[in-house]
C-alpha cells in the first residue's frame, strides 16, 4: 500500500464549502481520475482518506491537508494533475508527496492567519491588537453543540501584528490587514474567536465581515517563531532500498 500526502485549498467562493462538501467533491475527483484507493473493510466500505486539521466553513485556506492510501503505485506529481482536472477551480491541490514519515496531523501544531478587515482604519488595528497582546488572558464566549462556552482567546496567540497599507488596493475606503499567528490547542483557538477578542479589549467591531485566509499550518519553530512546511520531512526522508533475491538491500 502507498500513502500520498496533499495540500489543497479553498479559495474564492468556495470557502464557503464545509467539509462534508469538500469530502464528497474529492471523493467524486478521486472516482474521476481512477486512483486505484484502498478501502475500509466492513459492510460499508470506503476509501481511505485522512483529513487534517480542517479549515471553518466560510474562511479561506491555502494549507489543508490529507492523506490517501492506495492499492497500487503512483508518481505523486501526476496524481496532482490528474486530481486537479477533476476538482472544480478554487479547490486545488498545490502539492503531493509520497508519505515516507509517520504523524501527519502530529505536525500540524500552528496555523499563520490573515484577516482583511474592510472599512477599519490601520492604526485602529493597531491600537486593538496592542491592548490584546498587552492582556494576559481575553476571555471570549462561542457557542457549541453543549451551549455556550467560555474560553480564554489569548494564550494560543502567538503573533498579532498589522500589515502595512497597501495604497494600491482595488476598492474603495480603508482595510486593516492583520497578520495572526495561533497554536492548535484545545479548545481551539479560531480567527473568529480573536476578532471576538479585539471587541472585547478594545471594542473594535469591523462593520462587514472580516475575510479570512489560512496561509500556512504546520509545527511551529520556537527558536525562529515561524511555522514549518509539515511535508518537508517525507520530502527530505530517504526511501528505503528494496530487498534483493538474498534478501540483503540492493546498493
Amino acid at each position: 500500500m502507498q500513502r500520498i500526502r496533499l495540500r489543497y485549498t479553498k479559495r474564492g467562493r468556495l470557502r464557503f464549502t464545509s467539509h462534508r462538501d469538500f469530502q464528497r467533491a474529492f471523493e467524486r475527483a478521486l472516482r474521476r481520475a481512477d486512483v486505484p484507493m484502498a478501502y475500509s473493510a466492513g459492510f460499508t466500505p470506503h476509501p481511505k482518506v485522512s483529513y487534517a486539521n480542517a479549515a471553518p466553513t466560510g474562511t479561506g485556506s491555502e494549507a489543508e491537508y490529507l492523506e490517501i492510501a492506495l492499492t497500487a503505485h503512483r508518481d505523486p506529481a501526476e496524481l496532482r494533475d490528474l486530481l486537479n482536472e477533476s476538482l472544480p477551480d478554487g479547490l486545488d491541490i498545490t502539492d503531493a508527496v509520497e508519505a515516507r514519515t509517520t504523524g501527519l496531523a502530529d505536525r500540524l501544531t500552528a496555523s499563520v492567519w490573515e484577516l482583511r478587515l474592510d472599512k477599519v482604519e490601520s492604526e485602529d488595528a493597531e491600537k486593538a491588537a496592542a491592548a490584546f497582546l498587552a492582556a494576559e488572558t481575553v476571555d471570549v464566549q462561542r457557542r457549541t453543540k453543549n451551549g455556550m462556552r467560555t474560553f480564554d482567546s489569548r494564550g494560543a496567540v502567538v503573533e498579532l501584528r498589522v500589515l502595512p497599507p497597501q495604497p494600491d488596493r482595488p476598492g474603495a475606503g480603508p482595510c486593516a490587514i492583520l497578520r495572526l499567528v495561533v497554536r492548535h490547542v484545545t479548545p481551539a483557538v479560531r480567527p473568529d474567536d480573536v476578532l471576538s477578542g479585539l471587541r472585547a479589549v478594545a471594542d473594535l467591531a469591523p462593520p462587514v465581515p472580516a475575510a479570512v485566509t489560512r496561509l500556512a499550518q504546520g509545527l511551529f519553530d520556537e527558536e525562529s517563531g515561524t511555522v514549518t512546511d509539515p511535508l518537508a520531512l517525507d520530502r527530505e526522508a530517504v526511501p528505503a532500498a528494496a530487498p534483493t533475491a538474498a534478501g540483503t538491500p540492493s546498493p
